[in-house]
């Protein structure tokens, strides 16, 4: 938890991600090999590289582990939230897993203890306390992972690396859009009856 705490407190820091330069040369570990000054050569990782695809993984893992999971949902708008879970973030998986064996970077084998701990409760949960517990952990989670996924594009070295995550990004912010919409629905049913209303 210190590990990530340190990753968000990084991210919050002004950044212009927009203007950000790929490859970022003043962050180069000390064992960095170059092509030419302040051009690492293919493949060439720094810590927040390491530590990013690290986190990253950990958490694509648990977003397709959950949405598999929240196929026992009763509610469509969970159910259809839960599959664009599985789908969109298993190629992000693919992707990353790809561009991690190329630079040599190790990706944890399973679920962490934290995720775990959270795959655990949701199985005990059942209808509308299920759904809650889901979403508003997908709020947290995808709060998470816009701050690292910016963290990476200012931060990384390994140009391969950060363009995944500018890749990713605009999709994580329409999922923490969705999750936050669904929540707001499933606390105030009357807003779902009202977008239900007005689709006919």
């Amino acid at each position: 938890m210190r590990l990530l705490a340190t990753v968000v407190g990084l991210a919050l820091l002004p950044a212009a991600t927009a203007f950000a330069q790929f490859g970022n040369p003043a962050g180069m570990a000390p064992d960095t090999m170059k092509e030419s000054p302040g051009k690492p050569m293919p493949h060439q990782t720094n810590y927040q590289d390491r530590l990013f695809a690290q986190l990253t993984a950990a958490g694509g893992l648990a977003e397709v582990r959950f949405g598999e999971l929240a196929g026992k949902s009763e509610n469509a708008a969970v159910k259809d939230f839960a599959r664009r879970m599985v789908d969109d973030h298993q190629r992000a998986n693919d992707r990353l897993k790809s561009l991690a064996e190329a630079a040599k970077m190790p990706l944890p084998p399973g679920l962490d203890a934290e995720h775990e701990e959270m795959r655990t409760r949701l199985e005990k949960l059942t209808g509308v306390e299920f759904d809650l517990a889901y979403i508003s952990g997908q709020i947290v989670e995808h709060q998470k992972t816009v701050q690292l996924l910016e963290w990476e594009i200012g931060s990384g070295q390994d140009p391969d690396v950060q363009h995944f995550a500018s890749d990713i990004l605009p999709a994580v912010l329409e999922h923490l859009q969705m999750a936050r919409d669904i929540r707001s629905k499933l606390v105030n049913p009357a807003l779902a009856d009202a977008s239900g209303q007005s689709k006919k």
